[in-house]
């Protein structure tokens, strides 16, 4: 295992610094030039749009704009908007912070890209509308075998890695606060995602449409009060934000790499603008016109990073707890638990819970979606649940630093067999 863990770091390490930071940045950009900044002139319409897909409720065999954006921000908004924070301020400092920022900003555009192709090319599968990459990679560059690969990739990539960094979090979380056994809750948590996965899309959008809003409204009033009652610090915290993401000191101690590495990557794994993964769930809303949903999902980025990965590095930064490269997961908890007390560090641990099975079950939701365009066999859909359950379970008890490396290669491959596709349609969707 350390043999491996140490061969994926390399790995990383190059795909991650040559490749796909280059990538994300400059794509990104492309996008926001070719739409005249889609995601700053258009932000009002986004909400506009929000709010009929809410009035509109759900129809019999139908998935709402609404429930679609609860989706994909249940994925969005899991452990990387608390434990991939903390790590990315625990190994890159504040300055990572702006560069998480930045990658939203301007990955926003792609997200927006990559959702109106996935309403464009989208089909009509057994309940609802289903698409994404790989269908946008078959009907609209005529490759089937790239939209297998992409399918493939996504459904180890969400299904099973990252799925495992969810239980992941959610069992050191618990067992930090409440010393619970890791095994006992890996069983309960592993329970409930095979109660819900087996129910299909329509109970994951229900599910997804309740504890969405409620778990991000609860963790907005919580950071609220915190920073009202730190007005004083914060043009200080604000300002070392900035300061750390363009200082003298980090470019001549050679840390100015690690910065930007750690916010760009954590900010992808939050915010997941470009992946490749919100147009699974973008496909499945009914609405009267493919750029609708590209809007809203490009608003889903923001809520994820601006809003909610704000409010985690604004308690952290706050607090007194020393930014320690050895405490990532917990560094949130010991922030919260300095700020309010004890019941800090619970409340962040039930957010975390209610996080992670928001985005186990979103992230199922996507893998459901491309195993259908692989094959109509539903003897694979049934298997493949059972191994979701199993990633569950291994997740919850294994080491930490292997499961983060493993989900940043994958995520890594996925983003550029993604990126590279809206790339060659972009002008579709413009």
């Amino acid at each position: 295992m350390e043999n491996l863990n140490n061969w994926i770091i390399v790995t990383n390490d190059f795909i991650w610094t040559y490749i796909l930071i280059a990538l994300l940045i400059c794509i990104g950009i492309y996008f926001t030039f070719k739409s005249r900044f889609v995601q700053f002139r258009n932000i009002r319409e986004m909400f506009r749009l929000l709010g009929d897909g809410i009035a509109s409720g759900n129809h019999k065999n139908s998935v709402s704009s609404f429930q679609a954006f609860c989706i994909a921000t249940a994925s969005r908004v899991g452990t990387g908007n608390l434990a991939g924070v903390a790590t990315a301020l625990a190994l890159g400092g504040p300055g990572a912070i702006f560069w998480m920022w930045l990658i939203a900003l301007i990955g926003s555009a792609s997200a927006f890209i990559e959702s109106t192709l996935a309403q464009i090319y989208k089909v009509k599968g057994d309940r609802s509308f289903i698409g994404g990459p790989a269908f946008y990679m078959e009907k609209g560059l005529k490759k089937r075998w790239l939209g297998i690969l992409f399918a493939v990739i996504i459904t180890i990539t969400f299904g099973l890695v990252f799925n495992s960094v969810q239980a992941n979090t959610v069992t050191l979380a618990f067992h930090e606060v409440f010393g619970t056994s890791r095994v006992w809750l890996g069983i309960i948590l592993t329970l409930f995602t095979l109660l819900v996965i087996f129910g299909g899309i329509h109970r994951i959008a229900v599910i997804s449409g309740i504890i969405v809003p409620l778990m991000a409204i609860a963790y907005i009033l919580l950071a609220a009060f915190i920073l009202f009652t730190h007005l004083g610090t914060l043009p200080h915290v604000i300002g070392s934000i900035f300061t750390n993401a363009f200082g003298f000191e980090q470019f001549a101690s050679g840390g100015l790499g690690a910065v930007i590495m750690q916010g760009v990557r954590r900010g992808l794994f939050s915010n997941e603008a470009g992946m490749g993964s919100a147009p699974n769930a973008a496909a499945t809303a009914t609405v009267s016109h493919p750029v609708k949903q590209g809007l809203i999902q490009a608003l889903s980025v923001f809520t994820d990073t601006l809003i909610i990965c704000s409010c985690t590095a604004l308690i952290i930064l706050l607090s007194d707890v020393p930014l320690d490269g050895s405490v990532k997961v917990q560094l949130t908890q010991m922030a919260l638990s300095h700020q309010i007390g004890s019941v800090g560090g619970q409340f962040i641990a039930i957010c975390i819970l209610l996080f992670a099975f928001s985005s186990i079950v979103g992230n199922y939701s996507y893998c459901e979606t491309n195993l259908f365009f692989i094959s109509k066999n539903k003897t694979y859909l049934q298997l493949y649940r059972i191994i979701v359950g199993g990633m569950v379970m291994f997740g919850s008890i294994a080491a930490l630093d292997l499961v983060w490396n493993i989900a940043d290669l994958f995520m890594a491959i996925m983003a550029i067999t993604n990126l590279i596709a809206i790339v060659l349609l972009g002008k579709i969707a413009l």
